[in-house]
């Protein structure tokens, strides 16, 4: 495979199950060594595509290649250099964390005592190696997290694809899941993601595409999706209970644009607290104001007009 071809293509890619079309002729390609992501709301399409991708979910329509081969035929030895963390942990509970490793590992024909020596070897890179002979059951969301990780690992693959990776984890075991990443982006492993928290997207992606409704709706780094879809700040202005929409005439002309949402009120300008001034001044003062910098889910708002979490 020429080395300046992108580890994934897909032109015109659909998946349909039925009458509903879940992903709608998109096109995208993912290059070694980088970290791509799927940014959208649940329902976007990006699951469907990343189990396309990960050659266990066949394409109703459009061209998919991995490493130039085609799922719909090479799909075994496509699989032989993938990684995968799904949504799921699916770990086995009769076994220790360490054997659930191993016995992944001997699925790739890797000998026992390789796996072995491969499965200590990720536990002590996810900062697990005193679990080594714990149960899975009384490991916390963020530690069952790392195991499934570190048995993504035991077959060196060469792209990892990562399936909301760090949902219903609390903060400090995102950071540790986030930090992992990174290194085994350092190391060369190319990184393929789905998320609908738009700071995990930011933190992780040199590159991404926002999804909505089976499309492509946008796609570039994040900081240069935020530059060219929103201004630099948001200030968020919270009235009382169903009194936003209210305020809508008073705030006319104040920033680059507003959004009314059901509970704030989002005015986008270059300069948010002369924004929160001239609101005041028009006495249209509101119960609270935050002034934050725009966000990807400021870019996914408007360019789809719903929020991720809807």
């Amino acid at each position: 495979m020429d080395t300046d071809e992108p580890l994934i293509r897909a032109r015109g890619l659909e998946k349909r199950f039925g009458d509903f079309e879940a992903v709608k002729g998109i096109d995208f390609d993912v290059h070694r060594g980088e970290s791509f992501g799927f940014l959208g709301p649940n329902g976007a399409g990006k699951s469907s595509t990343m189990r396309m991708v990960g050659a266990v979910s066949p394409v109703t329509g459009g061209e998919l290649r991995l490493f130039g081969l085609d799922p719909a035929t090479d799909g075994k030895a496509i699989r032989a250099r993938l990684g995968v963390v799904p949504q799921q942990d699916q770990l086995d509970e009769m076994l220790n964390v360490e054997d659930n490793l191993v016995i992944y590992g001997r699925y790739f024909d890797i000998s026992y005592a390789e796996s072995r020596a491969q499965a200590r070897k990720l536990l002590e890179f996810v900062q697990l190696e005193d679990r080594a002979t714990s149960k899975i059951m009384p490991l916390s969301g963020g530690m069952k997290r790392r195991v499934t990780i570190a048995r993504s690992l035991m077959n060196d693959p060469e792209i990892l694809l990562l399936d909301e990776p760090t949902t219903g984890l609390d903060p400090q075991a995102r950071h540790v899941l986030w930090d992992r990443l990174y290194r085994l982006k350092q190391q060369g492993v190319t990184l393929v993601l789905t998320t609908h928290y738009m700071d995990e997207a930011e933190q992780l992606c040199d590159r991404l595409v926002i999804m909505d409704e089976g499309r492509i709706v946008a796609e570039g780094p994040p900081a240069e999706l935020i530059r060219v879809h929103s201004p630099r700040e948001v200030l968020e202005l919270r009235y009382p209970a169903g009194a936003n929409a209210e305020q809508g005439p008073a705030l006319e002309g104040i920033g680059a644009r507003q959004e009314v949402l059901p509970d704030r009120v989002l005015v986008y300008a270059d300069d948010g607290e002369a924004a929160l001034s001239e609101v005041h001044r028009r006495g249209a003062s509101p119960e609270s104001a935050l002034v934050r910098r725009s966000s990807l889910e400021d870019v996914f708002l408007r360019l789809t007009g719903r929020t991720l979490v809807e």
